[in-house]
């Protein structure tokens, strides 16, 4: 027979046990897709569907394992021992989850040429970054920065770059000591091989309402605007204005 008080006691227990792991899951989502992983990174990124998965996993098991543990005949110590290993494994799943997101999160937006280029940690040497200045550096708390590429500064720089590329190592979008912060002349360079977004709006024109809602969020002509691809894990390509900024996001082949 079914001891109806002590279930009643812990479905009590178990959903309040619900309620903290998920007002600790919507902080540790905040932190990923509110910074590290903002719009639309987390589409480009990826990495979004691991993170959700041991989070649900730890909503869910979590105040289930207190359903199943909690007796109200047991000890207070006998309690506080079971509900501490419940909260360490939960706290230990989503703290895998948090490292493992923040080991792919894309670091940098770099401005290439003719396209933009999500670099994220893997693609670059820990070294390199912490080579960089203080304006450069990635942060905890700050989201993925756009900087553009300096030009190398001799051939023999030139030469290294290129030969590492063509034998598989890193190209200047993976290399931090190229990059220079993206505003003024640097950003303008996005304009020589940008084209005007209407040529996108006519491949996609089902992204016409978005670019009307940027329109009105952002200002400016629409005419005026340009866009670049980004190469990603996804198509996407960046709206531009004309002073090379960028503005918004679009799904969709830029090339």
């Amino acid at each position: 027979m079914l001891d109806l008080p002590r279930y009643r006691v812990a479905a009590q227990a178990a959903f309040i046990h619900s309620v903290c792991t998920v007002l600790v899951a919507a902080l540790a989502a905040w932190l990923v897709f509110g910074v590290w992983y903002a719009y639309p990174y987390r589409e480009l990124s990826g990495g979004r569907e691991l993170f959700l998965l041991v989070v649900a996993a730890d909503v869910v098991c979590g105040p289930l394992l207190t359903f199943v543990l909690f007796n109200p005949q047991k000890t207070r110590k006998e309690l506080w021992v079971d509900l501490s290993l419940v909260a360490l494994i939960q706290l230990a799943a989503l703290g895998y989850g948090v490292w493992t997101v923040w080991q792919a999160r894309p670091l940098y937006l770099v401005h290439e040429v003719d396209r933009y280029k999500v670099i994220s940690a893997p693609d670059v040497e820990a070294e390199a970054l912490k080579a960089l200045p203080a304006h450069l550096k990635p942060q905890f708390w700050a989201g993925t920065q756009t900087v553009s590429i300096r030009p190398p500064k001799n051939a023999e720089e030139h030469n290294k770059v290129l030969f590492d590329a063509a034998t598989g190592g890193r190209d200047y979008g993976a290399r931090p000591e190229f990059y220079i912060p993206y505003d003024g002349e640097a950003a303008l360079k996005a304009l020589l091989r940008a084209k005007p977004l209407s040529v996108f709006l006519s491949r996609y024109p089902d992204q016409q309402v978005v670019v009307q809602e940027i329109a009105i969020k952002k200002g400016g002509d629409v005419k005026e605007w340009m866009f670049l691809p980004v190469m990603a894990r996804q198509d996407w390509v960046a709206i531009i204005d004309k002073q090379g900024l960028i503005i918004g996001f679009l799904p969709g082949d830029g090339f």
